[in-house]
C-alpha cells in the first residue's frame, strides 16, 4: 500500500433534474441507533444536498423529516417509531429509512401511516427523486423486505464484482437512475456530508455479517459480509481529515472479517497501516471485533502502529462456552481469558470493552458464574449489560428453557452491579499514569479521551489546568482520579499538532 498521500474523494453526484426537484426544499435528517447508521445518515445528506435540498438541523422547520431508523432491540424499535410520530406532529412530510424500515417494510408502513414513506436501502441512490414525489404529495412504493443475505454471492471471494449491482449504506454508490455509472466500488465517488463538526467521526469498513448468532437479526436485514477497497478507505480518510477530523473510529458489523472477500492475507492489518499514514489523522480506532476472529497478528499490529489506539471492542457476548455454543458462538471462559491476557501482554494500558447477554434461553446458575468468573478476571474497562429478549426471525425464538422476564431484570441488575465495581476499579488502576487525550468536548470544562475511551461508551478524560487547549489539540495527562469509569487528569503538555490532509505542501500553499 502506498504511503502517498490518496487523493480526496469526489463529490456527490448531482443532476440538473435532481438539483430542481430538490430546489428550495428544506430536510431534516433524525438519525438513530450506532455509529454505522450516522454513516449511513452523513451518505443520505451528501446525496439529498447533491439532490439540491437544503439541509436544516432537527427542530428547524422542514419541509420533510427523514428518520434514519434503528431496528437492534424492542427499545430501539420503539424510539423509532416514537420519532417517526413525533416528526408528523410538526407537519411535515415523514420518511422512515434505515434498519426497521429496510426489516419491516410494508408491514411498518400500514401499522404508521403517519410515514408518508417507508423506504428501504435499495432506495437511497434515488432518495432525491423520491423525497421530491412525498413533497409532490405522492407516495412512493413501501419497500418490501428481502432477506438481503440472498443478495450477494455465497462465497466471498465472489462478491466484490456482485457487490455493484447490490446498494450496500456506506459503501462506493450506485448511481440513481437514469444517471451514468458513478465508478467501480474501488472509485471511489464520494457520496457523503458530514452532519456535526467536530474532531472524530466514524468511517465504515465494511457492511453485513455472515455470522448466524441464534439471538441476532441484522443479517437478514444488513446482507451478507461485503468490505471496502482499502484504497476507498484511506481516500475517505483523508477527506475526513481535510473537514477536521482527527480521529477515525473504523465501524461495521463485523470489523475482523475485514479482507476476507479481498485477495490476500493480512488485510485489515494492512488497511491500520495505510490509515495510520494519513496526514491529519492522529488516532484510528477499531471497534466490533469477534474474539474467535482476532488473530495475534492484528493484536500485534494494533500494539505497534503508531496512530491505531490500543483498544479492543470485543463482542464476547457471553463467557459459558455451553451458553456460547446455544448461540451459535465460539469460545470460552479460558480462551476469552487467554486473549484479554494477549492483548494485554502486548499493550499493557490497553482498553479492553464488549456487552454481554444474560438470560439467554436455558442460562443455569453455573453459567452465569461462568460469566462473573470472567468478567472478574478480564478486568475490562466497560461493559455493556443486556437482558436476552425474543427477537423476530431468529433461531432463538424456538429455543427451550425461556426464562421469566422478572428473573431476568434480576441477574442483568446482578451482572451491572460487578461491572460497575469493577470497571471503577480498572479505572483507579490508572492513577498515576499517564493518559493520551483527544480533546472532544469544551461545553463544559476541557473534556477528551483516551486511548481506551471510545466516544460515548466507555467515559471521558476531565482535564485540569488545560485552559487555551483547543478542540482537535492531543495532550498528555498525569491521571489524579477517578469517577467512575471517567478519569481526572491533570495537563502535562499539549502534542504538536497534525499535518492537515495534503501534507506540508499543502500548509505552504496556505490551504
Amino acid at each position: 500500500m502506498s504511503s502517498a498521500p490518496p487523493a480526496a474523494p469526489a463529490p456527490a453526484v448531482t443532476t440538473p433534474e435532481s438539483a430542481a426537484r430538490g430546489s428550495g426544499s428544506r430536510v431534516s435528517l433524525i438519525t438513530l441507533g450506532c455509529a454505522r447508521n450516522e454513516v449511513d445518515s452523513s451518505e443520505i445528506a451528501g446525496r439529498l444536498a447533491g439532490g439540491g435540498y437544503e439541509l436544516v438541523e432537527d427542530g428547524a422547520p422542514a419541509d420533510v423529516i427523514v428518520v434514519n431508523t434503528c431496528a437492534f432491540v424492542a427499545s430501539a424499535k420503539k424510539d423509532s417509531i416514537d420519532t417517526v410520530l413525533a416528526a408528523a406532529d410538526t407537519g411535515a412530510k415523514v420518511v422512515a429509512v434505515g434498519c426497521l424500515a429496510e426489516r419491516y417494510g410494508n408491514e411498518l408502513a400500514a401499522a404508521l401511516p403517519e410515514a408518508d414513506a417507508v423506504l428501504g436501502f435499495d432506495s437511497y441512490p434515488d432518495l432525491a427523486a423520491l423525497l421530491g414525489d412525498v413533497i409532490d404529495g405522492h407516495k412512493p412504493t413501501s419497500h418490501v423486505p428481502v432477506d438481503r443475505r440472498t443478495l450477494l454471492p455465497i462465497s466471498p471471494t465472489s462478491r466484490p464484482a456482485a457487490a455493484n449491482s447490490v446498494s450496500v449504506p456506506g459503501h462506493s454508490p450506485r448511481p440513481a437512475s437514469g444517471l451514468d455509472t458513478a465508478g467501480p466500488a474501488s472509485g471511489p465517488v464520494l457520496v457523503r456530508k458530514l452532519l456535526h463538526a467536530g474532531p472524530v467521526a466514524p468511517l465504515k469498513i465494511a457492511s453485513g455479517c455472515d455470522r448466524r448468532c441464534t439471538f441476532c437479526a441484522i443479517p437478514a436485514f444488513r446482507g451478507s459480509f461485503v468490505s471496502r477497497p482499502a484504497e476507498e478507505i484511506i481516500a475517505e480518510a483523508a477527506w475526513l481529515a481535510g473537514q477536521g477530523v482527527r480521529e477515525i473510529v473504523l465501524v461495521s458489523e463485523n470489523s475482523t472479517s475485514y479482507g476476507k472477500d479481498l485477495p490476500g492475507d493480512g488485510q485489515l492489518e494492512r488497511l491500520l497501516a495505510g490509515l495510520a499514514r494519513v496526514p491529519g489523522i492522529v488516532r484510528v480506532r477499531l471497534s466490533y471485533l469477534q474474539p474467535a476472529e482476532t488473530k495475534a497478528s492484528l493484536v500485534t499490529a494494533i500494539a505497534d502502529l503508531d496512530g491505531v489506539a490500543d483498544y479492543y471492542d470485543m463482542s464476547f457476548q457471553h463467557a459459558s462456552e455451553t451458553v456460547l455454543r446455544r448461540m451459535k458462538r465460539f469460545g470460552s471462559k479460558d480462551s476469552f481469558l487467554g486473549l484479554t491476557a494477549q492483548i494485554r501482554a502486548a499493550a499493557p494500558e490497553a482498553g479492553i470493552r464488549s456487552n454481554v447477554i444474560v438470560g439467554f434461553p436455558g442460562e443455569t446458575a453455573a453459567e452465569l458464574a461462568d460469566l462473573e468468573e470472567f468478567l472478574i478476571g478480564a478486568r475490562m474497562d466497560a461493559v455493556g449489560v443486556f437482558g436476552y429478549s425474543d427477537e423476530d426471525g431468529t433461531a432463538a425464538l424456538d429455543l427451550p428453557g425461556k426464562i421469566d422476564d422478572d428473573e431476568i431484570a434480576d441477574r442483568v441488575e446482578r451482572i451491572t452491579s460487578l461491572v460497575e465495581e469493577l470497571t471503577s476499579q480498572r479505572a483507579e488502576d490508572r492513577i498515576g499514569t499517564m493518559v493520551s487525550a483527544l480533546v472532544d468536548d469544551l461545553s463544559d470544562g476541557v473534556v477528551g479521551r483516551g486511548e481506551h475511551q471510545a466516544p460515548e461508551v466507555d467515559g471521558s478524560t476531565t482535564l485540569l489546568g488545560a485552559e487555551g487547549v483547543l478542540l482537535g489539540d492531543v495532550v498528555r495527562a498525569r491521571v489524579v482520579a477517578t469517577d467512575g469509569i471517567d478519569l481526572i487528569a491533570e495537563l502535562v503538555e499539549v502534542l504538536p499538532a497534525p499535518v492537515p490532509a495534503g501534507g506540508v505542501d499543502a500548509l505552504r500553499a496556505g490551504s
